[in-house]
């Protein structure tokens, strides 16, 4: 018998995992002791940048107005419009570029001229068009959501196995019920990442055509609000509004992994993380 054989085995240590969340939440954490040591550092002037500690009095300050959640709700409902409307042109167009060629060379070269074109450009276009009123808003937003929801849709149709088509074929499914029942489960994946950058360019047009636009019909949303802030030298405001922008698109992206989880990865679609 061997010294090894002899030798007990050692005991295995219990290891200890944070969540994917609860390690974000630790480095958001990180990220303001550095902010803080950095002011305790370099000490800049608190009218160009504020103390972490400024910046959350700010927001108390901003929620307790009703400010902040009074222009978070006018941004939240144009860009809800405006991404909604998106998405049903999207998969509307991607739908009928699938069934028919002449829609698909159409779907491409429209795709092609209008996707790299950067929405904030026909803002003064839809002003022209629609005067200082929402509508102006969410015709820009459009312009930003509708390319990526068809282009990815269009893409994941196209890589549908072939052999799952010819199957749904010989059980008499074709044409739009093809694209319902069989394209649209098939190309989910796509589907989720088309709607979560279509989102993600939605946000910003929505917050920077406010930050040209101001006020649409009497109200103002986040990106008027930091712009008001501005004219009056308001540094923490400005800051205040900035955070509350990032934190609604944490809590957006939080809300697209839970959807991908409970959906493509739970349905095997997706390797999980």
């Amino acid at each position: 018998m061997t010294a090894t054989a002899l030798t007990p085995p050692l005991p295995r240590t219990a290891s200890f995992r944070l969540s994917a969340t609860m390690r974000r939440v630790v480095l958001a954490v990180g990220l303001v002791a550095v902010w803080q040591a950095a002011i305790w550092i370099f000490q800049p002037s608190p009218l160009l940048f504020p103390s972490p500690a400024d910046v959350a009095r700010a927001i108390v300050e901003a929620f307790q107005s009703g400010a902040i959640l009074d222009a978070t709700a006018s941004t939240l409902r144009i860009l809800g419009i405006g991404t909604g409307l998106g998405l049903v042109i999207g998969l509307t167009l991607a739908t009928l570029a699938v069934l028919s060629r002449w829609m698909d060379d159409l779907l491409s070269l429209v795709v092609s001229i209008m996707n790299p074109l950067p929405s904030i450009a026909i803002l003064p276009l839809a002003m022209i068009w629609f005067g200082l009123t929402p509508t102006a808003i969410v015709v820009v937003i459009l312009n930003s959501t509708i390319w990526p929801i068809a282009l990815n849709a269009s893409m994941g149709f196209r890589m549908v196995s072939t052999t799952l088509q010819r199957s749904a074929r010989t059980m008499g499914i074709k044409g739009v019920r093809m694209v319902v029942q069989v394209l649209f489960p098939a190309s989910l994946p796509h589907l989720l990442t088309g709607v979560r950058i279509a989102w993600a360019f939605g946000w910003r047009t929505v917050v920077g055509a406010e930050l040209v636009f101001g006020a649409a019909g009497g109200t103002g949303g986040l990106g008027y609000f930091i712009n008001q802030a501005r004219y009056f030298l308001d540094t923490d405001a400005v800051f205040a509004g900035l955070v509350v922008i990032s934190a609604l698109g944490l809590a957006i992206e939080f809300g697209f992994g839970r959807i991908e989880r409970l959906t493509i990865e739970r349905w095997g679609m997706a390797k999980v993380g």
